[in-house]
């Protein structure tokens, strides 16, 4: 397999990082295709949807790297008590953030040439920016586990990581609610007791790199789920299907005007343009798509969210939440308190405000998880 190279499109590289095995070597071709994008070698975002149909059911994965089980075999992880926990929390860590690369390139593989979604420049360079980010928290906990005395694929992990993104494989507003708003969002709730599990044994180079680097940028990870659906929301209830205006009652103003046509033009204002700059055929796209459909039943996108999770997500969402960084990715009480069995707790504040205390006290707030 090649590496992205200049002249490929943005989809195109995405591919060359889903279809090649070696979890280094998607390191190495998502260095190049983010460089790449950002020095304006490679423009474009796709070559049409036929591009984008050719996104693997799964990322390719070298089997002789890392030996995957079913999640109820995987052993435990233990507290971080002994240098084993540790290497195995570790592990677990860098395992998450090599999927973390394939799902953020799978999600402009899979989705960035469906021009229902009008998809503006801004959401390309999001997600371009989370896949150098997750793949530098790959690297840098990969050399950090090395530094522990153990590697990736020393360990067995689990594949329990792919199998909601094969579950929203079909829609991007699926895709951001369940991977950004949930997955994503939980990372946030339970990373401060990970951090006090490091810290409050002894491991502060470990429980530093995890505080000070990687959490603010999952933080922003969040927030791109959030800010994204949020744009599909309104796409989705900006534009009326051609049926729909078709037979809309058309109402005379006083001075003459026709007040459909007023409501029309006032639509076509608020529209963002198409990346392409085919707003007219983007707006029609949109208008028809099954996913907009669903979208115009809600008149908030929280409501919308709520039935996307509900849909797509299996069991309810579980407290404590971590309600400071939620807070700051835009995620407020109001988009998942609804979907808990019960009233989040102060637990998660307890545990964040622990990760940057002594040793002792965040050893002991870290009991909360």
């Amino acid at each position: 397999m090649s590496a992205p190279e200049p002249g490929d499109t943005l989809v195109g590289a995405a591919l060359k990082v889903l279809r090649v095995g070696d979890p280094w070597q998607k390191a190495e071709f998502t260095h190049r295709a983010v460089a790449l994008w950002r020095s304006g070698d490679i423009s474009q975002v796709s070559a049409g949807q036929a591009e984008s149909a050719a996104a693997p059911d799964r990322p390719h994965r070298l089997d002789d790297k890392v030996k995957l089980v079913a999640p109820r075999d995987m052993p435990k992880l233990g507290k971080g008590g002994t240098l084993a926990s540790r290497q195995a929390l570790l592990h677990s860590l860098v395992h998450i953030e090599s999927w973390a690369v394939d799902l953020s390139w799978d999600i402009i593989a899979r989705f960035g040439s469906n021009p229902s979604y009008q998809l503006p420049r801004e959401f390309f360079d999001d997600f371009v920016q989370v896949a150098a980010e997750e793949c530098s928290h790959f690297c840098s906990l990969a050399e950090r586990l090395e530094a522990i005395g153990s590697h990736y694929g020393a360990l067995p992990a689990h594949d329990g990581l792919w199998e909601s993104a094969s579950a929203t494989a079909h829609s991007l507003p699926a895709r951001l609610a369940v991977e950004h708003c949930v997955h994503e969002a939980r990372g946030l709730d339970v990373l401060p007791g990970t951090v006090a599990k490091f810290r409050g044994n002894g491991d502060e180079e470990t429980a530093v790199l995890l505080w000070d680097v990687i959490y603010a940028e999952e933080i922003s990870h969040c927030a791109a789920g959030v800010r994204w659906l949020k744009h599909l929301h309104k796409v989705a209830t900006s534009h009326q299907p051609a049926a729909a205006a078709a037979a809309a009652v058309t109402v005379t103003n006083a001075d003459g005007t026709d007040q459909q046509q007023q409501q029309q033009q006032q639509q076509q204002q608020q529209q963002p343009d198409a990346l392409d700059g085919s707003s007219t055929a983007a707006a029609a796209a949109a208008a028809a798509a099954d996913w907009a459909a669903d979208a115009r039943k809600y008149d908030t996108v929280e409501a919308w969210f709520h039935s996307l999770i509900r849909s797509h997500f299996k069991g309810s969402l579980k407290p404590p939440f971590n309600e400071a960084a939620r807070k700051m990715a835009g995620f407020g009480p109001e988009w998942y308190l609804p979907l808990s069995t019960e009233a989040a707790p102060p637990a998660a504040a307890a545990v964040v405000a622990a990760a940057e205390a002594k040793p002792e006290a965040a050893t002991s707030a870290a009991a909360v998880l």
